[in-house]
């Protein structure tokens, strides 16, 4: 009996090891849902026409809720006051209260991209759009596309795609302050767009890349692409807007004190031949320099003596503009020499020491600057001033692997206040070359030149670039491995760098054509591409047929 007993502990624990199994194998709950939302019904149904009401009903078979609703409605023509949308957490009723004055005789448009998705699994109802006319007819003209990028592969997404509605009462000047006639959005970086619902007549087409999604065009901050010509519906074709960035119309700033001896003069836009004129009573001995920062859109204006004037009034000089500026003087320290180098540690065998001084640069002296390899061995440097920048140039020939050491003694360079440096010392190296790769282009149907051939990086900075006349290949030398594009600039105008376009001219920006595919380097090895253009990237190409 005793025996037997001891046998039930056993299998009770037996019998408890199957009960955990079953836990662990419970249902998964089935398939996952994967359709989206079913519309029931609608009030008004879809497409209503003589619409007078201020509020749509669209009842589904499931709950529903409303995903980044801000960012992905489309309203077209754009209303002042948005509409109120429900519902704010779960519902089967998708509730429109419009809130703002409709127009007579005008047909619109809710587009809700992806926003609507069922409440359990998010499965979209693709791209849902609600229209209705307050007059007797739904305009059904369309207006058709792509949309790209002057200066980068495909179009940042998403992009507005907008037509301006082109009547007596219009002028350029609407597209900074006033919404569209019609709007859309490209949907993915192909860029294809598709404006519908759209009546008769003649528009300004044109695109914005925004920053803050108002839909007028603000050239500080926004990209745009517009049309030549300004269209007329109905049409058969379709049209490439090529977004740019303007360059902002030229305005120099109020300058400001900003040390002892140092006055600091901002602008935007172009300023080539920005030029200073001190209209001020100063001493007979007074002197002045002058010479543009590196990195912003600033001149520095440096003088000496120092002056008791409360104020200085200078005329600022541009491409035929004259500004008045007055500089209220203040109580400052003065300015002491210091020197930055722009780049430090690894160097290409063609690369260029540059120190960059904060005070004007006058003079160098070349026996008080020595270049060391790791072996000892003196290398003569080759000194210049870029008094355009203030910056020193300090060339030396170099070969691979090497470590140099670059030494200015005190009184290597003097500014315009007579102050020289301390002892400067930097230490450069150079790669092997099995370190580097080099890509060698070839071209075929290239038949317009000049052209830049550039090659740049994933986050499309300029690496490299080759200037041709004439078809020939272009070679790359002591890349760093990496992923690469490479692009063409086709210079129209010979200046020998790219120009973007200008909205109120319709100046389109130079064209730029990329090779078809990133293009990856890799150290010691050598790749040879051969770039070869279409009949369409041999020419500019804003109007394109349509097919039938």
């Amino acid at each position: 009996m005793k025996s037997r007993l001891l046998y039930i502990p056993i299998v009770l624990l037996f019998l408890l090891s199957f009960v955990e199994c079953a836990k662990k194998g419970s249902p998964s709950g089935g398939e996952r849902d994967s359709i989206p939302p079913v519309i029931v019904r609608s009030v008004p149904e879809n497409y209503t026409t003589n619409f007078t009401g201020n509020e749509i009903s669209i009842y589904f078979d499931e709950y529903i809720k409303l995903k980044d609703l801000q960012k992905k409605l489309i309203i077209s023509p754009p209303l002042k006051y948005p509409p109120n949308i429900t519902p704010l957490s779960t519902s089967k009723r998708l509730r429109i209260q419009i809130e703002d004055t409709l127009k007579e005789n005008t047909t619109y448009s809710i587009n809700f991209g992806q926003s609507i998705v069922d409440n359990n699994e998010e499965n979209p109802f693709e791209y849902y759009k609600y229209v209705f006319s307050t007059g007797s007819y739904i305009d059904s003209l369309n207006v058709k596309g792509r949309v790209q990028d002057a200066l980068l592969p495909n179009p940042e997404i998403p992009t507005t795609v907008m037509l301006y509605e082109v009547d007596e009462t219009f002028v350029d000047s609407l597209v900074y302050s006033e919404k569209p006639k019609y709007i859309t959005t490209t949907k993915d970086s192909t860029g294809i767009f598709e404006i519908t619902n759209v009546k008769e007549g003649n528009y300004l087409l044109m695109a914005l890349k925004e920053n803050n999604n108002d839909y007028t065009f603000q050239p500080e901050n926004d990209k745009i692409g517009v049309a030549s010509e300004i269209i007329s519906l109905p049409t058969d074709s379709t049209f490439t807007l090529t977004l740019f960035k303007e360059t902002p119309a030229y305005q120099v700033a109020r300058p400001k004190h900003e040390s002892k001896n140092h006055i600091i003069f901002g602008y935007q836009g172009i300023a080539d031949s920005l030029q200073l004129e001190l209209l001020s009573q100063v001493p007979s001995n007074f002197e002045e320099k002058t010479y543009k920062d590196l990195k912003k859109d600033t001149l520095h204006y440096w003088f000496k003596p120092e002056v008791e004037n409360d104020s200085l009034l200078f005329l600022a000089r541009n491409s035929g503009i004259i500004d008045t500026l007055n500089v209220k003087m203040r109580n400052l320290y003065r300015d002491s020499l210091k020197i930055e180098p722009l780049q430090t540690g690894i160097m290409l065998p063609s690369d260029t020491l540059k120190l960059l001084a904060n005070t004007p640069l006058e003079a160098i002296d070349d026996e008080k600057i020595t270049v060391l390899d790791n072996d000892s061995i003196a290398i003569p440097p080759i000194m210049a001033i870029d008094k355009k920048h203030n910056v020193a140039n300090v060339f030396f020939p170099k070969t691979e692997d090497k470590t140099y050491q670059v030494q200015l003694l005190p009184g290597a360079l003097t500014d315009f206040y007579e102050a020289t440096n301390d002892t400067l010392t930097y230490t450069l190296r150079t790669k092997a070359v099995s370190d580097y790769g080099t890509l060698n282009i070839t071209f075929e149907n290239l038949r317009q030149f000049p052209v830049i051939v550039q090659l740049v990086d994933s986050k499309f900075k300029v690496i490299a670039e080759e200037y041709i006349t004439e078809l020939q290949p272009v070679l790359f030398k002591n890349i760093n491995p990496g992923t690469y594009y490479v692009r063409v600039v086709f210079d129209e105008n010979s200046n020998k760098k790219w120009d973007t376009g200008r909205f109120l001219t319709r100046q389109q920006p130079e064209r730029v054509l990329y090779y078809p595919s990133q293009l990856e380097v890799r150290a010691n090895w050598s790749l040879n591409e051969t770039f070869i253009l279409t009949e369409t990237d041999r020419g500019p190409a804003e109007t394109l047929d349509a097919p039938e």
